[in-house]
């Protein structure tokens, strides 16, 4: 008798996270903040002393998503510094790598995103207005990030990403902070999200 594959992770939480059958239990906002906080994006080509993370990404998101919505909930505030989230145990791929690995990535992701948001009380799926709403964010989150850090000139950014609105970018930075850092500011506005929704 073959012995079942393991496709479990022990988290620093003491969880034991189940990736092909997550359940909202095993979620620790701890471990999603730690995590998402040593997590590179653009694989860790940026220019700066320390990488991007996608804790740091998730934040930027999610305050373009606030400036945008005409009267943001703070529920969906929270789905917007959550959309990567499962990134803290599957790690990030960039868009092209997503594709060539095919719907099993997908499969994952989703699986992951519905524990995720059953834990701190959103719907497992979201709207699809909402979803869209983050997306848009996530876009000119991509574009900003591809023109000040990833070394893009910007129609080469605006040819993959479109070009966003200056208004939604007026006064808001890319930021290079150490983990430990941007894992203390993820972690307290995801308490701060929380405590409003």
């Amino acid at each position: 008798m073959a012995r079942p594959k393991r496709a479990w992770q022990r988290m620093l939480s003491g969880r034991r996270l189940d990736l092909l059958d997550p359940t909202p239990m095993d979620i620790e906002i701890e471990d999603i903040a730690h995590g998402l906080a040593f997590v590179a994006r653009w694989n860790g080509q940026t220019r700066g002393d320390f990488a991007y993370s996608v804790a740091e990404h998730s934040l930027l998101v999610e305050s373009i998503f606030t400036r945008s919505a005409t009267r943001p909930e703070p529920r969906w505030q929270l789905a917007a510094l959550l959309h990567d989230a499962p990134e803290y145990v599957i790690g990030d791929m960039i868009s092209p790598v997503k594709a060539a690995v095919g719907a099993e990535y997908g499969t994952l992701d989703d699986r992951l995103t519905a524990a995720i948001h059953q834990r701190f009380g959103l719907p497992a799926t979201l709207p699809l207005k909402v979803k869209r709403q983050i997306k848009a964010a996530d876009r000119v989150s991509a574009w900003m990030e591809a023109v000040q850090i990833a070394g893009f000139a910007e129609p080469e950014a605006t040819r993959f990403f479109g070009r966003p609105s200056n208004g939604l970018m007026q006064g808001l930075d890319i930021v290079l902070r150490p983990p430990r850092e941007v894992r203390a500011a993820f972690t307290a506005r995801h308490r701060e999200l929380l405590d409003q929704a």
